[in-house]
């Protein structure tokens, strides 16, 4: 006995069994029954779901190389990219609307690829720019560096001359971010920096006259006394510093009768108790203007200046104990209608 082969149930399978068995068993044909627009419209679903059946059945589905990406182009990491146009050409052998033959290979089709991840950002050129920057620093992430008060002075192009690379208007907080990077690539030791940092360093340095841009040494004179000058709010401290035993005058008085508070005997000679130097130095400072914590503090950055005259090596020393690095702040001047810089009076309603 041969047992039919089982089909697969769906709306066209189930639609031809009933329509049989009705006319098999003498039953009306419910489709025979209607009325002759709607025995037409259901006769041509009919054979409209014959011909989807068929297409998903028996013509193959679409093959991998209809949707597969055509190969990235190589970039200059440190260019911006551009758009660029992506064309496969193929020969159609048949018909589409023609269901009884199978889809060709290839579909042809044009599209814009662009080669930028960054292509669809505010600013791709800059971005770029910064992610090549990281990725080379993260590649050299692991060579020694050197402290940034040895490493070689470089002057980088200033915004407008980034602009001009970048060709967009770039903002100062987004400049500063390559500056960092730069100077973190700069601080590699030079002896074994690579060569492909160097001439990525050598792209965004400024060219500058080498005699204009040479700094003078400073040396103590003929009487071995160091000269320097320090500022602090409105007060200015021209110092004098000769090797000695320790004595110390401001405006021909001993510290001690200058500044009445503690702090700020201290703050005159900082420089010398961070160093252990108090005992091996004479200090003659004449200071002008501001107030008495100003005048300390003038006295500090120049007297630490002075001292790197003597004593080149200890610049790591003073600049960690914070002796050279100059403080700009200034007191904010009062304001029309203001009781101070910023305070205003009570507001009364009556």
């Amino acid at each position: 006995m041969n047992v039919p082969s089982p089909r697969p149930l769906n709306s066209i399978s189930l639609l031809w069994d009933q329509t049989s068995e009705h006319q098999t068993t003498g039953i009306t044909n419910p489709i025979s029954s209607l009325s002759s627009t709607t025995a037409v419209t259901m006769a041509t679903a009919g054979s409209f779901l014959q011909r989807c059946h068929r297409a998903l059945t028996k013509i193959p589905r679409l093959t991998s190389q209809l949707t597969s990406q055509p190969p990235r182009k190589p970039f200059h990491p440190h260019h911006p990219r551009l758009l660029t146009t992506s064309t496969t050409t193929t020969t159609t052998t048949t018909a589409l609307t023609d269901l009884s033959q199978p889809l060709p290979e290839v579909a042809p089709r044009t599209r814009l690829t662009p080669l930028s991840p960054s292509y669809y950002t505010g600013s791709p050129e800059y971005y770029d720019n910064l992610l090549a920057l990281q990725d080379l620093l993260r590649s050299h992430q692991a060579l020694p560096t050197i402290h940034g008060d040895d490493a070689p002075v470089v002057k980088w192009k200033t915004i407008d001359e980034y602009r001009l690379i970048v060709g967009d208007r770039v903002k100062p907080s987004r400049y500063n971010k390559v500056i960092h990077i730069l100077d973190r690539l700069n601080r590699i030791d030079p002896a074994i920096m690579p060569a492909e940092t160097k001439e990525v360093l050598a792209l965004y340095m400024r060219p500058e006259n080498q005699a204009l841009g040479r700094k003078i040494e400073r040396t103590t004179d003929n009487f071995g006394r160091a000269y320097a000058i320090g500022r602090r709010k409105t007060a200015v401290a021209r110092v004098f510093l000769v090797e000695g035993e320790g004595e110390a005058l401001v405006n021909g008085m001993p510290v001690n009768k200058k500044f009445s508070r503690l702090h700020d005997r201290e703050s005159v000679l900082w420089p010398l108790i961070v160093t252990n130097r108090v005992d091996r130095y004479n200090v003659f400072a004449v200071v002008r203007g501001g107030g008495l914590t100003g005048q300390a503090e003038a006295c500090t950055l120049a007297i630490a200046r002075a001292l790197r005259i003597h004593e080149p090596a200890l610049k790591h020393a003073l600049r960690e104990a914070g002796c050279v690095t100059v403080d700009h702040r200034q007191v904010e001047r009062k304001k029309p209608g203001h009781l101070k810089a910023r305070k205003m009076p009570a507001w009364v309603k009556r």
